[in-house]
């Protein structure tokens, strides 16, 4: 088992957490925290603080959509230089967390003036890690950039220094179903949050014209049907960690395999005009275990079946880095803009856009902008209230 925490160790009782996220994904975050039970004690631009113990971290990397890493603190302190660090990071008691026989991955975020690259503040914590199992143990273990098993963050800024068990070891967004991305995808963490902002919960018709390779449809299934989203993963950082707790860890995934629902009350379409891009998602949602729920089809966005009744219609256009390609597709948005007005009536309809001077061509007045970051591509969300009346003028569908 843990130890209890001292002077800044591990242990069973509770100490801050790091959840990070994607730019602008923070709101989202917090209200899955406050609704798992945790409090919120910091907040950034890129992650929260909340507390909890080492147990906490395997249900929070089980069931959070919108966490990039879970990160447990083990201690923090203040140093000047690397030689500061490495005394600092040699105190840690690592031979209770890291076996001799094992393998450590550390990474970093690093803005310390006597230090030119992270790198080299990595070689160094990781040298003070192996050093103090090996005295302690006899032997040291492996180490590299692999973060599939045991991973060690470093964050130092200026002389404030802090050291985390990085429990998640891949990314959270790595959900273990998208085996064929398409090109240029959208994260599996950003597509949660996306949803989340839309507001839908599985009690309306989920539409999602130019689909990719289904990540948006696909969430929204594992949401819908409230589904763990680290329910397909086999590998996580804490696995690898001395004392990890795998009988809490089954009694977790039963449990939230036992609150999965099977069906869903509304339906879920996806389309797109390329049929690989339609495959790859139909692939990546049977993975997901979730193609039963999804409707696909290949057609032109325009051409997508809209059930009556009411839902969320969300498109994700391309963004044009070109100017040639941005002309090109102004008249998309432009459509995009008529297929909202004359056929989704009723509905409210979202674009996630990366280009706001394309987005004016839609022709309709956003009544919200969400902001968010598709990378390093500063996006919004726009959301239009799209009334029943016009959809009837023209007649209906389906």
């Amino acid at each position: 088992m843990f130890h209890q925490i001292e002077k800044g160790n591990i242990g069973l009782g509770k100490n801050k957490i790091l959840i990070t996220c994607a730019k602008g994904i923070t709101p989202f975050l917090r209200e899955e925290l406050l609704l798992l039970g945790f409090p919120i004690t910091s907040e950034t631009i890129a992650g929260i603080e909340t507390e909890g113990t080492m147990d906490d971290t395997l249900r929070l990397n089980l069931l959070l959509r919108t966490g990039h890493r879970v990160l447990f603190l083990l201690k923090a302190f203040r140093a000047k230089d690397a030689d500061d660090l490495y005394r600092e990071v040699s105190d840690i008691a690592w031979e209770e967390y890291i076996a001799g026989d094992g393998y450590v991955c550390v990474t970093s975020s690093v803005d310390n003036p006597t230090i030119k690259t992270s790198l080299f503040a990595n070689v160094k914590c990781k040298d003070a890690i192996v050093d103090r199992i090996r005295e302690k143990c006899g032997q040291r273990p492996d180490s590299g950039s692999d973060r599939d098993r045991a991973v060690v963050n470093l964050y130092w800024k200026d002389e404030n220094c802090s050291i985390y068990l990085d429990t998640s070891g891949e990314p959270l967004s790595k959900r273990n179903y998208r085996k064929i991305p398409m090109n240029a995808p959208m994260q599996e963490t950003l597509a949660a949050a996306v949803i989340r902002a839309t507001g839908w919960n599985g009690s309306g018709n989920f539409i999602n014209p130019m689909c990719g390779s289904g990540t948006l449809a696909i969430e929204a299934a594992l949401a819908g049907i409230n589904r763990a989203s680290g329910i397909l993963r086999d590998n996580f950082g804490f696995m690898h960690l001395k004392g990890f707790n795998e009988s809490l860890w089954k009694e977790l995934r039963t449990q939230a395999k036992k609150e999965a629902n099977k069906t869903l009350d509304c339906r879920i379409i996806a389309t797109d005009i390329r049929r690989d891009a339609v495959e790859a998602a139909r692939n990546n949602a049977a993975t997901a275990r979730v193609e039963h729920l999804i409707e696909f089809a290949v057609c032109d966005y325009s051409a997508t079946s809209i059930p009556e009744g009411s839902g969320v219609v969300i498109l994700n256009p391309e963004y044009g880095e070109r100017m040639g390609k941005v002309k090109e597709l102004e008249g998309v948005y432009k459509g995009i803009g008529d297929f909202l007005k004359q056929k989704c009536g009723g509905y409210t309809g979202y674009i996630f856009t990366g280009n706001p001077e394309l987005a004016k061509k839609v022709g309709l007045r956003a009544k919200r902008r969400v902001p968010f970051f598709n990378g390093a591509i500063e996006c919004r969300l726009l959301e239009y209230e799209l009334y029943e009346g016009s959809r009837k003028k023209l007649g209906g569908r389906d």
